[in-house]
């Protein structure tokens, strides 16, 4: 009987290490896991770029040429083209549009357009860039080029035009691709330089910047998917989000501040509030950090005389035909220098708003820009008498 008690009492020591062993080994594992948890840190983008919006000079960035399916974001090249052929008078806002059976099919984002319905082209440019809708889209592409895929072909003939090198269209909308189909692809860079390009037209401000509204009679809200209009009021009042889970929450944004604007890409987060957030810090930080300076301003009156050898009047001063304005950083606003060259003679008549020199504004002996130095004035010939005494040097 002790034999058997003795037996019992070792099996039970023996169960008992086993168990704590085992255990310990889970515990050792868990504690490896969280800490693996812990230090596994998780990228708030892919990539991203911060430019200036009237010069497109690029304030900084990361994985810039990257290409990444920019998703509903596709959408701005479709507006591109659309103001395009609006300002070249080719289309009208109000023209009407049939809904096709194609279009009505189109999934993802939508406005549930059905087959045989009408629309103006400016109610579904909004249905396309408030609630992001993919049939809306399609819909205007198809009145536009007659058809999806010569839409298309528009889209990449315009991204190449305006150097968009890391860019391919294959869709409208941005949807991700059916089996058998190409992404979309762009990149950081090249959309900054879409966004420059359409911050043109005031119409895409006007459409980004609305944060609701009803569509079809009010029967259906449209809600912008850009929450920085609400995150960053009075900065924030534009573009375009665009996300599907392969490539991520992307976003095309701009903001203003006084006279200084900027565009904030960024793509490939993994969430729309990282997004979001990194977008509000890459703003804060740039309006922190420039300021726009008015470096020449329109019909500014240039002290240098310019002797006109057979003018009705002896000399004039010029003026510059346009403004310049330039975003410098804060430690850099003396960095800006002016260069004026003009004729010091002048034959013939002056016509107004004739040039006769020009301003070379430079930082850092780069040229930024030129503006021409004109007359304010028409200046006729002088008789004929004048004219010779002028040319013989006597001072009349």
């Amino acid at each position: 009987m002790d034999k058997l008690k003795k037996l019992l009492i070792i099996i039970l020591i023996l169960f008992c290490s086993v168990s704590i062993v085992h255990a310990r080994s889970k515990l050792s594992v868990q504690k490896k896991a969280h800490k693996h948890e812990k230090t596994e840190k998780v990228e708030p983008y892919k990539a991203f770029i911060v430019t200036e919006a009237s010069t497109g000079r690029m304030l900084e960035g990361e994985n810039i040429h990257e290409k990444r399916p920019p998703a509903s974001v596709t959408k701005l090249m479709l507006a591109y083209i659309v103001m395009d052929k609006l300002n070249k008078k080719e289309i009208n806002l109000t023209d009407k549009i049939t809904i096709s059976k194609e279009a009505s099919k189109i999934g993802g984002s939508q406005v549930y357009l059905k087959e045989g319905e009408v629309f103006t082209l400016e109610d579904l440019m909004k249905a396309t860039l408030i609630a992001s809708g993919n049939d809306a889209a399609y819909a205007v592409a198809e009145y536009v080029a007659g058809s999806k895929d010569e839409f298309v072909k528009l889209m990449n003939e315009k991204a190449k035009a305006l150097g968009m090198n890391d860019t391919e269209f294959n869709s409208v909308h941005g949807l991700p691709p059916s089996k058998g189909q190409k992404e979309d692809l762009s990149s950081c860079h090249d959309l900054a330089i879409l966004a420059k390009e359409l911050l043109k037209y005031p119409k895409i401000i006007e459409w980004t910047s609305i944060k609701s509204e009803g569509f079809r009679d009010g029967k259906f809200i449209m809600n912008n998917h850009n929450k920085l209009l609400t995150k960053m009021p009075g900065i924030v009042d534009g573009l375009k989000t665009g996300y599907y889970r392969e490539t991520g929450f992307n976003i095309v944004a701009t903001g203003k501040k006084d006279e200084l604007r900027f565009i904030v890409v960024v793509m490939g987060s993994p969430s729309a509030k990282v997004r979001d957030d990194v977008v509000m810090e890459k703003f804060r930080k740039a309006f922190a950090q420039y300021k726009i300076i008015n470096v020449v301003k329109k019909g500014e009156v240039i002290d240098k005389d310019i002797f006109l050898i057979d003018g009705k009047y002896k000399k004039i001063k010029g003026v510059t035909n346009a403004g310049f304005t330039y975003p410098v950083p804060n430690d850099k606003k003396d960095s800006i220098k002016k260069e004026i060259v003009v004729q010091d003679k002048v034959k013939g008549e002056v016509k107004e708003g004739q040039k006769v020199g020009e301003v070379i504004i430079k930082m850092d002996d780069r040229i930024l820009a030129r503006v021409d130095i004109v007359s304010p004035v028409y200046v006729p010939k002088a008789n004929l008498f004048t004219r010779l005494i002028r040319r013989l040097g006597l001072n009349i």
